[in-house]
């Protein structure tokens, strides 16, 4: 499509003796052919960044370019850097949207025959245009099928769905990550639409961030999944790509989200076990959420091992100490809070009463309490560990 669209700026530009772009409905730059007169920083800044500002976009947007239908002029803003004037063409295919065609009122006026020429290239890059959406409505068809796959229970699928994947050149070969996104939302419920538009978006912005070829993606009922082909990758910018995901789904659906980040695999073949480790991880930071919204499976902690177990299991299991904490004070929880602190803190007073902002006086005689309320001897090794562990286990069954 690049290549068709270069050519089509290229000849109406010499045709006309103008400059010539085409953007898609956003505004992002698609082509652009050499320039014959002045230019302003939107154009270089769109030639360099192939996007310009929101700002921009939202005033070429107000100015009817959305539902125009024929030649329209956008007038000049120097407080955006759009210093010079453009007439615009919609691109369309079946009214649909597809694109602007863009001339500079800095090369002059727009003539009738010059008019005509652009009416009959905006024509062409709707030709253009609309047979690359359908290639990548097949293409992106074939990957959701293929990463299905790659993901599923079946080794044998898996096995193949790796090797098309690679022969048909929809991804690179090398080492990958799994990062998991998903959202707040009713157990065992799939995501509303808008929640799984929003998926989809934060998703994408991902892979734009990448090289081409070195991601995946597929949205599930109730999550999303990035596979990453992490040759290069540090954790760093393991770390920043995993925020940039949830800031753009934050975004888009207004609810909270969370991205759970698998080990590394060797290979596409091993993007099912990172996506089981990153979907751990993700569903554990929905529920339990001082982990933070980006959760690494390998920093888990006890909660990676307490996940393994039946939510049923774990809460039949609870410690009885831990539940009459829990209720104590018409489940305010505070003494659960304080003696929870004091357990994570290693039984540390100075540490546990700075952090709770109380006197040590005040933290000894909670303790006492929660002692007292729980039927437990803090001095007992074996009542510190049940406690500490039922504190986990309550936070990850939703009692916290």
């Amino acid at each position: 499509m690049a290549l068709e669209l270069q050519r089509l700026v290229d000849s109406l530009g010499a045709r006309l003796g103008r400059s010539v772009a085409i953007d898609d409905p956003n505004i992002r730059l698609l082509a652009y052919n050499s320039h014959t007169g002045a230019v302003d920083n939107a154009r270089l800044e769109s030639i360099m960044r192939r996007s310009v500002s929101p700002e921009l976009v939202g005033h070429i947007h107000s100015g009817g370019a959305l539902t125009a239908r024929d030649l329209f002029t956008v007038p000049s803003r120097p407080d955006l850097g759009f210093d010079v004037a453009r007439v615009g063409m919609p691109i369309r295919y079946d009214d649909t949207l597809l694109g602007f065609l863009w001339l500079l009122l800095s090369d002059g006026p727009v003539t009738d025959e010059q008019a005509a020429a652009v009416r009959q290239g905006a024509e062409n890059a709707a030709h253009t245009l609309h047979r690359d959406f359908l290639l990548g409505e097949i293409s992106r068809g074939r990957e959701r099928e293929l990463v299905r796959d790659l993901v599923s229970a079946d080794a044998k699928l898996r096995d193949e769905a790796a090797r098309w994947l690679i022969e048909e050149e929809l991804v690179v070969a090398g080492p990958i990550r799994v990062l998991a996104a998903t959202l707040a939302h009713a157990p065992g419920e799939p995501l509303g639409e808008q929640d799984r538009l929003a998926l989809t978006v934060g998703l994408e912005h991902a892979r734009r961030r990448l090289p081409p070829r070195r991601a995946l993606h597929l949205e599930r009922p109730d999550h999303g999944i990035l596979v990453v082909v992490q040759e290069v990758l540090s954790r760093a910018e393991i770390d920043d790509l995993a925020a940039a995901v949830h800031a753009r789904i934050a975004k888009e659906s207004g609810k909270e989200c969370w991205i759970g980040v698998g080990e590394r695999g060797p290979g596409l073949s091993a993007a099912h076990e990172s996506y089981g480790e990153a979907r751990r991880a993700a569903d554990v930071a929905r529920i339990v959420k001082v982990l933070g919204p980006v959760v690494w499976s390998a920093e888990l902690g006890v909660y990676g091992l307490l996940a393994e177990l039946p939510a049923e299991r774990l809460g039949h299991n609870l410690h009885p100490g831990v539940r009459r904490l829990l209720d104590h004070d018409g489940g305010k929880g505070a003494l659960a809070e304080t003696l929870e602190a004091f357990l994570d803190n290693g039984g540390d007073v100075r540490r546990t009463a700075a952090e709770l902002c109380v006197h040590r006086a005040s933290l000894y005689y909670r303790l006492r309490k929660a002692e007292e309320v729980a039927r437990v001897d803090l001095a007992s090794g074996d009542d510190r560990l049940a406690l500490h562990l039922g504190f986990k286990v309550a936070r990850l069954i939703g009692l916290r």
